[in-house]
């Protein structure tokens, strides 16, 4: 398996339609997963989990968070509708290669996702991730789960040739669309002065060691990070440059997990809202 490469300094060709996503004949949208009733919740954290020694009860505190809301986590839902919008798109083009949805963590998972793809007729795959950002869990632990996948499909004769969409998240397309998202919440709050307004911009912790770590081995680490901040900044630049608004943005987590004696990236989220209260 092979990334497919992109860096911000490359435009993005418009291809002629015949061959727009040649040589792939399906792309394959590769998500986390996540429960969708309460029967899935412990039998989903213990995938998300295992090798990692976390007992049933610490695992059955984290459920709650998913009991609260019924069991059932909206991500599925969201790469529904992502898988949907991506199909949609690739029509407005006039691209018909076919599109498919797989998980790491729950149903559909990438073994099965490959053995549909295999009965479908199709061979070149390019696998697009939900995680845009570069670190082991967002990007080389998806490589490794897909590679162990296709060595299990292997073992019933499924060759297939599998190539990974490189991290997006220094993209301007990835930029441009946060950017749309962030203008349409702040019009809401037009008649708020700019010393009332907190811009926080909230993704997943990890640990301080993985961050240090992040990056494609050959530059500082803390890719992770620093890839957040530099959208972050950029973001609150454009967003009050086109609204004509003084604002500062602050990067906090959410999510941290593991032993309190390993350090997360923080601030946390919630933190950071008790003390703007």
């Amino acid at each position: 398996m092979t990334e497919t490469p992109r860096t911000p300094e490359q435009p993005t060709e418009q291809p002629t339609e015949q061959h727009a996503l040649a040589p792939y004949d399906v792309v394959l949208l590769l998500g986390f997963g996540g429960p969708e009733g309460p029967d899935e919740v412990m039998p989903f954290l213990r995938r998300v989990t295992a090798g990692r020694g976390i007992p049933d009860e610490r695992l059955a505190a984290v459920g709650e968070h998913y009991h609260h809301f019924g069991g059932r986590s909206p991500i599925n839902d969201q790469n529904r509708a992502l898988l949907a919008a991506l199909r949609g798109e690739l029509d407005s083009r006039g691209i018909d290669t076919p599109v498919t949805w797989g998980n790491r963590n729950s149903p559909p998972f990438i073994d099965d996702a490959l053995r549909e793809i295999h009965a479908n007729g199709q061979r070149r795959v390019v696998v697009l991730t939900t995680s845009a950002y570069s670190c082991y869990s967002s990007c080389r632990q998806y490589r490794e789960n897909l590679a162990d996948a296709a060595a299990t499909v292997a073992e019933d004769g499924i060759e297939l040739s599998i190539d990974k969409v490189a991290q997006y998240a220094p993209r301007p397309g990835f930029a441009a669309a946060n950017l749309d998202e962030l203008v349409r919440s702040l019009r809401a709050l037009d008649g708020a002065p700019d010393h009332e307004i907190a811009l926080l911009f909230v993704t997943h912790s990890i640990p301080d060691a993985m961050d240090d770590t992040s990056g494609p081995g050959d530059g500082e680490g803390n890719l992770y990070r620093r890839q957040h901040l530099a959208l972050a900044s950029q973001l609150a630049d454009e967003a009050g440059r086109l609204l004509g608004r003084d604002l500062t943005g602050e990067l906090v987590f959410c999510s941290r997990s593991g032993p309190p004696t390993h350090p997360w990236l923080e601030p946390d989220g919630n933190d950071r809202l008790r003390e703007l209260a």
